[in-house]
């Protein structure tokens, strides 16, 4: 019987005291705000330069204030990795948005099928923006900003919802690749 923990990922995870000291300071804060270390941190580790431009790129999309709420975006992601069929990103992102929402059932449901899920029709149209982003960006035209116009979308809030579907697009199709593995803290996370 195999006793070894599951791999985190395909490639090398470095030690923290290996790690440049930026990063290994970035996961201690994670860590202390978290009681673990999400796998994304240590998978993404190996490759320094790389880390610090995807997270920086992740905390500007995800973070800030703007026309969309915190768990709106975290929606997008759930929805969008559901399609891509990314584990890793709809593990994780769905136990922010459950902890976002304050919705133990929403992750669920917009991971499966965001359509039926007891959303708004703001939040419908957005994922059906965020989505023809994911899967058929090329088919986007001046009828879909109209349509967001119309649930009191602004041009900022536009580029939102296509910027966080397309960064999602390149870390799904990492964490595929990479065969990431969800940290068995993130599936009861926001459930209790």
């Amino acid at each position: 019987m195999n006793t070894a923990p599951p791999q985190i990922s395909r490639f090398a995870i470095p030690d923290l005291a290996d790690m440049p000291d930026d990063i290994r300071a970035r996961i201690e804060v994670v860590q202390e705000k978290a009681g673990f270390v999400p796998n994304v941190f240590l998978a993404l580790a190996h490759r320094p330069d790389e880390f610090r431009a995807f997270f920086a790129y992740h905390d500007a999309l995800m973070e800030k204030d703007g026309g969309l709420t915190k768990a709106e975006r975290e929606m997008i992601v759930v929805a969008t990795s559901g399609a891509n069929q990314c584990q890793y990103c709809v593990v994780a992102h769905g136990a922010i948005l459950r902890i976002r929402a304050k919705n133990p059932l929403i992750a669920d449901q917009v991971a499966v099928n965001y359509r039926k899920a007891d959303i708004t029709a703001r939040q419908r149209a957005m994922l059906d923006f965020a989505m023809q982003v994911a899967l058929a960006a090329h088919t986007v035209g001046d009828a879909d900003f109209a349509m967001l116009a119309e649930h009191g979308f602004d041009t900022g809030d536009v580029w939102d919802i296509a910027a966080i579907a397309a960064f999602f697009g390149m870390s799904n199709r990492l964490a595929n690749v990479s065969e990431m593995r969800p940290n068995d803290e993130f599936y009861m996370m926001g459930r209790g």
